[in-house]
């Protein structure tokens, strides 16, 4: 699987500001950005991001998937650290 295929599958699905993917074909590094998850503990983003992406995890096109979730101010915040 493509890191835009994920990302499309992402904006898709969810009501995200920005979708950046990184990997190299069965692991992935998502981080996802939008107001969605100004409420959410951190199991909920994780689950939230998950969701529309159970399909390929299940048929093994994404092996294994590291998430991080942001809303918008932290993201702002937080992206000089993650090198964006």
């Amino acid at each position: 699987m493509e890191n835009n295929e994920i990302k499309q599958v992402l904006m898709d699905a969810l009501a995200l500001a920005e979708v950046h993917v990184s990997g190299d074909g069965s692991h992935f590094q998502v981080i996802a950005v939008g107001e969605l998850f100004a409420t959410m503990s951190r199991v909920k983003k994780q689950q939230t991001i998950y969701a529309p992406l159970m399909e390929y995890i299940a048929d093994n096109r994404i092996h294994a998937l590291s998430i991080k979730a942001y809303t918008p101010q932290e993201w702002q915040r937080d992206r000089k650290l993650n090198g964006f």
